[in-house]
């Protein structure tokens, strides 16, 4: 036992391929950062909520810190894989991700809720495979990617391959329905396609042909178009559509330059739906003012920047990929939030990563916060 013990842990735990520093600080402090305030955030938003629905108003303070907890439990392992390691389990957890997929239109373990099957009850919890699936994409791509190098110039053998193998779990996703991930999968996919060197002209094609599935099938459903139609005007349905989307700019609007200070906002107060998930950084930006809502823009700006360069140092392609793969990862997510909640574009229904609740959507988070240390933590070679 002690044996097979030692020989999983040199599997992957090569200390030949780690540099054994610090945790990169440009990583771990602006996500810590963000942390503490989703934390702060979460108990300021779900006290009443918790009064209201449970009776406990740290109902939901507790379920989010323990979703920390379970985050950190897988961060600081993943944190400390060898580049070998990582590699190992790009494959295995990619398979085990869609076959979560596949399960959640199963009897008994698919979890409706609100007309979407996203959920997938496993024993006393419940999980959200969309979210591992995003997480292992990026980790099967960057190892699919980094082998075809020498092809990724060819439409057949480069973005075409990929689009085979992402176009069918984008697919699933999308019948569940869960429309935000599947554009995330969009986004991800094309920046990694970039970063591995695809021709421009290819991308071109490419995107094209997405945005027209994507433009179907958002016209495809009655309750999208609403969306879209809301967005462009949401004052015409006040009442109705439109209420979450402008008491979202009532929150930013009394925020003003400082904010009306922690825990003296309204809008949490039932006003605005979703206040401790989709639209937390509405409640900054009421609480803190445009201040907090720069600071909180700037911490993502940090991770997006730092994992770039890792990107840009790492001399494996394999390495060079992931760390692309999982900042866009991170980064987009927060800006297709952030922009949902300014109201740039139509509702998706996307956490803000680190701050949100939520329960697999942190945990994936501090995941690929965790994929990131370890990569991080590799010599640059310069």
């Amino acid at each position: 036992m002690r044996n097979a013990a030692t020989y999983l842990r040199n599997w992957f735990w090569r200390s030949e391929s780690i540099d054994r520093h610090r945790p990169d600080p440009w990583l771990w402090m602006p996500a810590a950062i963000l942390l503490v305030l989703g934390l702060m955030m979460v108990l300021n938003t779900t006290y009443f909520l918790g009064i209201e629905r449970t009776g406990d108003a740290f109902h939901y303070f507790k379920l989010h810190l323990i979703h920390i907890v379970a985050g950190l439990l897988i961060l600081i392992p993943l944190s400390q894989l060898s580049l070998s390691g990582l590699r190992r389990i790009a494959k295995p957890l990619f398979i085990a991700s869609v076959l979560m997929l596949i399960l959640l239109y199963v009897p008994g373990l698919g979890v409706v809720r609100g007309g979407a099957r996203r959920w997938l009850r496993m024993g006393p919890i419940v999980v959200e495979p969309s979210d591992l699936v995003k997480f292992s994409l990026v980790f099967f791509l960057a190892e699919f990617l980094s082998r075809r190098q020498d092809r990724i110039k060819s439409f057949k053998q480069g973005p075409l391959a990929a689009f085979l193998i992402a176009g069918p779990v984008a697919l699933l996703i999308l019948k569940q329905p869960d429309f935000g991930s599947t554009v995330m999968i969009a986004f991800v996919l094309f920046a990694m396609l970039f970063a591995a060197g695809a021709r421009g002209s290819h991308l071109a094609v490419a995107g094209g042909g997405a945005a027209a599935v994507l433009v179907f099938q958002a016209a495809a459903k009655s309750y999208r178009m609403k969306r879209l139609t809301t967005f462009l005007d949401p004052w015409a349905t006040a009442r109705g559509a439109g209420f979450q989307l402008i008491q979202s700019f009532i929150a930013l609007g009394e925020g003003g330059k400082w904010g009306v200070g922690l825990g003296a906002g309204r809008q949490k107060m039932f006003y605005l739906p979703e206040s401790h998930t989709d639209f937390i950084f509405a409640v900054i930006g009421e609480e803190f003012g445009l201040i907090g809502a720069a600071v909180v823009i700037a911490l993502f700006m940090a991770i997006l920047f730092r994992g770039m360069r890792i990107a840009h140092d790492e001399p494996d392609p394999f390495a060079s990929l992931l760390a692309a793969g999982l900042t866009c990862l991170l980064s987009i997510q927060a800006l297709i939030n952030m922009a949902v909640v300014i109201g740039l574009i139509p509702t998706k229904g996307l956490p803000l990563p680190f701050l949100s609740y939520g329960g697999t959507s942190i945990v994936m988070a501090m995941a690929t916060l965790g994929a990131l240390l370890a990569l991080a933590r590799r010599p640059a070679v310069r």
